[in-house]
């Protein structure tokens, strides 16, 4: 019953977050290819994963889990059934004292085979800054995993659409921008390539796309 559930909940979910906010898909840097990739994004309200895995084509779907909090999708009820059921959710702890324990579930995914969904920020982003410090977790996982394409991914508008403790969607237009591949060089320490990281997210921002 409940593999039945969870794939019409997939349909009902990609259906309602695509009448809400229009989401387009634009690969600048890569293909949709059904290979192996962590999509890292921008983190601005909860609904940013459900827009990264609405506009993957459905094979990527079928092989792409989101990185998310245990407290709000690995619990009792409705939260912990998409959680786990519907996207089959890597789900971490976001104290960081168990950064370790988040890092082992997102290494037992990939060596499953999985891509993820990965938000470096760490937390979602409620001030004017376009983007947070990113958090070295995504340094150590390219660096246990260097054959596996790190996609930058730029959400535009779902802070909008989703505002800090509103419980209904605004309809508005949203995009998703997926950037080029990073590679990790072996001699490249955690600071220069969360910077490249970052300068990678931002580059992919509307603004900064038209300049």
């Amino acid at each position: 019953m409940k593999p039945l559930a969870a794939r019409a909940a997939r349909r009902l979910i990609a259906g309602f977050a695509r009448a809400v906010t229009g989401v387009s898909a634009d690969w600048r840097g890569c293909r949709p290819e059904p290979q192996q990739r962590v999509y890292f994004a921008n983190h601005a309200s909860h609904g940013d994963f459900v827009l990264i895995w609405t506009v993957l084509p459905p094979e990527l779907r079928r092989i792409t889990r989101p990185v998310a909090a245990a407290e709000l999708w690995d619990r009792p009820g409705i939260g912990g059934f998409i959680g786990r059921e519907v996207f089959r959710a890597v789900p971490i702890d976001r104290d960081a004292h168990r950064a370790g324990a988040a890092m082992a579930a997102m290494s037992t995914a990939l060596n499953e085979g999985a891509s993820l969904i990965l938000f470096p920020e760490g937390t979602r982003n409620t001030g004017e800054e376009p983007l947070l410090p990113l958090r070295s977790g995504l340094f150590h996982l390219a660096k246990a995993f260097p054959h596996i394409d790190f996609v930058p991914v730029w959400i535009d508008n779902i802070s909008r659409v989703m505002p800090k403790g509103e419980f209904l969607p605004i309809p508005l237009l949203c995009s998703v921008t997926f950037g080029e591949p990073l590679a990790i060089d072996p001699a490249e320490e955690r600071s220069a390539f969360l910077e490249r990281a970052r300068g990678a997210l931002l580059a992919l921002k509307p603004e900064a796309l038209v300049e």
